[in-house]
């Protein structure tokens, strides 16, 4: 942990060293080692749309992860299997995610967007022997139940449902105690699918280790989180590493209660609403959220704040936004930086550093951050370059699942390339520049183009298509497709539609493209393949 006496970066950087111990389990950690000292201490609030929340301590959540844990191992579940979470923010997707950990084997988060055909890719290439779900989930695993021979237990928090077994009604018949298996810091923990520019998504391994490497990050983003009354809060889906790794967990493991909501639709009354009725201390705003609150008239005035730290990233927020957030919370919006493979490795920390509007901020503690070339050598300051950390990193990603390939590309010699370009100044903060790759933000996702051009080649009418991100006011983009049709198809506005919908419902309800294109042609390389860079400037001349 972070030294919560610092008085400046200087300081806190200085006295910071990594405690890693040898053994090591998120769950335990997250769980079970406050139950056993503080088992009534207030863990988990979930906070439904009617106002109503129900509190669970540490010492529910044990039992709890505890019953599931001894589910699983009855149904055949052991540890370095891989199980599924495929829940929006609810109390039984943090207990899975604690029983799986302490069980021993890797779980899975899966956004609950995800439709059938991104489903069954995740849990085909993970090999994944059991899912927890909703009712709406595990409908789409019905669908595809058939082509995931390895998938052999299905659980549902909701109810019986076709293909699926009742979760409570099968963990009610279990101890509330079980002994967790003993594992190391290395010891893979999480699959975190990222989406690369090319082809099908990358499982992203990490050990439990994680948890501890985002420590510091978390701590300095809100203002060294885990002082007294904290109390925190964010819309990002679980299935995500920032509501996941960000939030939840490293949230838990300080003792800091989470309040979790299932918004049906986010909106920016429902947030600030929220915020005052459950007395968030801390938030994680992704910048989509804080652009749809800003259009907000001064919600000074209309709501009561208790906010102590806003956090936020994906990323730059410019001064505007900082500005808001001063007159609207009374603080500064402290902006953090990373990727699913090395999060949380760049941060501003208002209670020690000035913001600088468009600078994401310095290296957390423990990280060495820097920027260097393409084969790794590390560039003066003020040069233009790849953003990079150096291993070994306790944040840092074990690997790919079962593509060493894809891990080594990863690599300049010791430093992670984040795919990222940034200039560095000589006291260390990091400004980001731009993408060297085609990764689209939208809405606070990462996006990779070529899972979602796999799946419109498969649409009847499409012979070709090429993705991008076209920048976006809201969204801060939206993916754009553009389509070159088979021989003989008319393009029209229906057609458009209907492609679009094919997308949304195989893939997930963020990666649709919003616009259409039809072309005669697309750019191609000579070895065929689609120069997005070409499709990127044209779609930026187009708003």
């Amino acid at each position: 942990m972070l030294p919560h006496d610092a008085t400046s970066y200087d300081d806190l950087s200085g006295r910071f060293r990594w405690e890693i111990p040898d053994r090591f389990n998120i769950g335990v950690a997250i769980c079970d080692d406050w139950a056993a000292r503080e088992p009534n201490r207030e863990a988990l609030v979930f906070s439904d749309e009617d106002g109503s929340a129900t509190s669970y301590t540490y010492g529910d959540l044990r039992r709890l992860s505890n019953q599931l844990a001894n589910l699983l191992t009855a149904r055949g579940v052991q540890p370095g299997d891989r199980i599924g979470v495929l829940m929006p923010q609810r109390p039984e997707t943090a207990f899975a995610h604690i029983a799986a950990l302490k069980l021993g084997a890797i779980t899975i988060p899966l956004f609950t967007l995800f439709g059938e055909e991104a489903l069954e890719y995740r849990l085909k290439d993970s090999g994944a022997k059991a899912v927890i779900t909703d009712a709406s989930g595990a409908a789409k695993l019905a669908a595809i139940r058939d082509r995931l021979p390895e998938l052999t237990t299905v659980l549902c928090a909701d109810e019986d449902v076709p293909g699926a077994e009742s979760l409570h009604h099968h963990m009610a018949g279990h101890e509330g105690t079980f002994h967790p298996f003993d594992t190391g810091p290395d010891d893979p923990a999480i699959i975190i699918y990222t989406s690369g520019t090319t082809g099908q998504p990358k499982g992203a391994l990490h050990g439990h280790r994680v948890l501890l490497g985002h420590l510091p990050g978390v701590e300095m983003s809100h203002d060294l989180l885990g002082q007294p009354g904290d109390r925190i809060w964010t819309p990002a889906d679980w299935a995500w590493i920032g509501g996941l790794l960000d939030v939840l967990m490293p949230a838990l493991f300080l003792g800091v209660p989470v309040v979790a909501c299932r918004f049906r639709k986010f909106t920016a009354e429902a947030a600030f609403q929220l915020l005052q009725d459950q007395k968030i201390r801390n938030t994680f705003l992704p910048p989509t959220a804080l652009k749809m609150m800003r259009q907000v008239e001064a919600p000074e005035n209309r709501w009561q704040f208790t906010l102590r730290s806003v956090a936020s990233g994906g990323e730059t927020l410019g001064a505007e936004l900082i500005d808001w957030g001063r007159r609207t919370f009374g603080l500064t919006i402290n902006e953090f930086y990373g990727q699913t493979e090395c999060n949380m490795i760049v941060s501003s920390c208002a209670r020690l550093m000035e913001a600088r509007p468009g600078i994401m901020g310095r290296p957390v503690p423990g990280h060495d951050v820097s920027v260097v070339s393409d084969t790794g050598e590390e560039l003066p300051a003020g040069s233009l370059g790849n953003i990079a950390v150096k291993r070994p990193d306790p944040v840092m990603f074990l690997n790919y699942w079962n593509n060493m390939e894809a891990t080594e590309k990863k690599f300049a010699g010791d430093w992670l390339l984040t795919g990222d370009t940034g200039i560095k100044d000589d006291t260390g903060w990091i400004r980001f520049v731009g993408r060297d790759d085609d990764v689209i933000t939208s809405s606070g996702y990462r996006i990779g183009p070529g899972e979602i051009e796999d799946c419109l080649i498969k649409h009847p009418a499409v012979a070709m298509a090429g993705v991008v991100g076209k920048p976006d006011s809201q969204r801060t983009e939206i993916v754009k497709a553009y389509i070159v049709l088979k021989s003989g198809i008319e393009p029209t506005d229906k057609l458009a539609g209907e492609i679009a919908d094919f997308v949304k419902t195989r893939l997930a309800a963020h990666e649709y493209p919003r616009e259409v294109a039809f072309v005669d042609a697309l750019p191609l390389t000579t070895t065929g393949k689609v120069i997005r860079r070409e499709l990127r400037a044209r779609a930026e001349q187009e708003e």
